[in-house]
């Protein structure tokens, strides 16, 4: 598959075939996969998204004998990723009178990654449009599908959708459209939205939203085939992936609070996840029967346990009933240590230890980023003093939704 190939009307494939089998976050792409990378030939030439970092000068060189590079005037990124702007250093210092098109917290990335401080950049929120003289370019925010600074491009004339990860599929493709395949590609399309997208289902919502407004004929992502047909089911079966389908799922949530500092992180807990229709059992371990709580663990899908710190340890009745909890069978449920502190925090760390002897399943920043790359989800949740601020309370809801969304995707 040779850079330069038509997919509508003055709209080019300009990416690179992966054949190999290919490392890509912890997992081996058997069938290799490809970069998919599109030129627009307007009145002010544009591309969007680029390749992997490995084949950045040979995609530059490449669309070099396609356009002279100083006629380009904007470059799309849709997605900050090195398997999608990997070739932006290299384009960028070709085409040096291009613009940088990008969502807010996308700009900073860029520069660090590219060294590109000195370039241009149009930052666009949700629902911004840009001429690029003959079509016209829609962007839509799309945080965390699957980091924060993501979005889609739509182009309203010709009602194709550039979604960068998402509607993937990792293939090291024979011919570029789906319909050309020879083979049906469920299972690939599949096994990429589980792999990639799942962990992040939660802001499938947004995307579904976006694309609702949309007349989509053609879906061009950045790794792997070009939809054309049912394009409706493609949506759908993201839909219908990411919903919420089990019932019954209940959370335990104990704590010991000295100013009730903590007290108040358990109820935005709670709120939480009664928000998800989750069941909440709360418990202040100085007001309740040991028994109770215990029976209450033993029931949970998940546990969270909080203390605020005093001295540099735990407070109230709280170690007494952690020392009960490595006897009991608690195999299958989530865990996750919460607090509030002041001069210091070493009781939820002390809370975490122990929670680390039982057979629970205990969530910790360095698993969350490991396994779903997500940043902003941290455990244990700590928080200095009481939790007014907006970015504090925002951090323990989106431990609470981190939590929601693996109980309500459980198998």
């Amino acid at each position: 598959m040779k850079p330069g190939y038509k997919i509508a009307k003055d709209i080019y494939w300009i990416g690179k075939v992966d054949q190999r089998e290919v490392p890509f976050h912890r997992l081996l792409l058997t069938k290799g996969t490809t970069y998919n990378s599109y030129l627009l030939k307007t009145g002010k030439p544009t591309v969007i998204d680029t390749v992997d970092m490995e084949f950045g000068r040979e995609f530059a060189e490449a669309l070099a004998g396609l356009i002279d590079p100083l006629d380009i005037q904007y470059i799309v990124i849709n997605h900050t990723e090195p398997d999608h702007s990997g070739g932006l250093a290299a384009l960028a210092s070709k085409a040096t009178n291009a613009t940088i098109v990008c969502t807010e917290i996308a700009v900073p990335e860029i520069q660090q990654m590219y060294k590109l401080q000195h370039r241009n950049y149009l930052v666009v929120k949700d629902g911004d449009q840009l001429d690029i003289g003959g079509k016209t370019l829609l962007f839509k925010e799309t945080p965390y599908l699957h980091t924060a600074e993501t979005m889609i491009t739509y182009c309203k004339e010709d009602k194709v959708l550039f979604p960068c990860d998402i509607f993937s599929t990792h293939v090291a493709v024979n011919s570029l459209f789906e319909d050309e395949a020879g083979y049906d590609i469920t299972a690939d399309f599949n096994g990429y939205y589980q792999a990639i997208i799942h962990p992040h289902r939660r802001y499938v919502r947004t995307l579904l939203e976006a694309v609702n407004e949309m007349e989509i004929e053609m879906i061009a992502p950045s790794h792997g085939f070009i939809l054309r047909r049912n394009i409706a089911d493609y949506i759908n079966t993201y839909a219908t992936l990411s919903t919420e389908t089990l019932d019954d799922r209940k959370v335990a949530i104990v704590y010991a609070t000295l100013k009730n500092n903590t007290k108040k992180m358990a109820h935005i807990l709670r709120d939480c996840f009664q928000e998800n229709h989750i069941a909440v059992e709360l418990w202040d371990v100085d007001k309740a029967e040991e028994n109770d709580i215990l029976r209450s663990i033993e029931s949970a899908d998940a546990v969270f346990v909080g203390s605020s710190t005093k001295y540099a340890d735990m407070t109230g009745r709280l170690e007494e009933l952690l020392q009960k909890l490595p006897g009991m069978n608690l195999e299958g449920k989530l865990a996750a240590a919460f607090g509030s502190y002041g001069w210091s925090g070493e009781a939820i760390e002390v809370v975490q230890d122990y929670l680390n002897g039982t057979n629970m399943s205990v969530q910790s920043t360095s698993n969350v980023i490991k396994t779903t790359g997500m940043t902003h989800v941290e455990f244990p949740v700590r928080i200095r003093f009481a939790p007014r601020e907006e970015a504090q309370i925002n951090k323990i809801k989106n431990a609470a939704e981190f939590i929601s969304d693996l109980l309500l995707s459980a198998v």
